[in-house]
């Protein structure tokens, strides 16, 4: 069963976050990772939640979905990420 990986990213260096951004999609080809959502419009319909810029990534499952999550193309970027926004990140199984 598909998993997806579920971000709400507040940036605060937009040119550093770039950087990020435009090398994430080389990590994601090994593992059949691709962008369902990438930071496009979004609007709350119920409850508190506050969306800043909404990232979706599916997986071919969550085992795959945690294999590059913790694989070293990733990790290795991921520090820039952190340096330039700050993230709630979550990943949920699908159907």
């Amino acid at each position: 069963m598909p998993a997806y990986l579920i971000a709400n990213v507040d940036v605060q260096d937009a040119d550093s976050y770039a950087g990020y951004g435009a090398q994430v999609p080389g990590t994601l080809e090994a593992y059949g990772g691709r962008f369902v959502v990438r930071g496009g419009a979004s609007e709350v319909l119920e409850g508190e939640f506050q969306p800043k810029r909404v990232v979706v990534l599916e997986f071919p499952d969550m085992e795959t979905l945690k294999a590059w999550y913790d694989s070293d193309a990733y990790q290795g970027i991921v520090g820039i990420r952190w340096e330039a926004a700050t993230a709630s990140v979550i990943a949920v199984e699908g159907v």
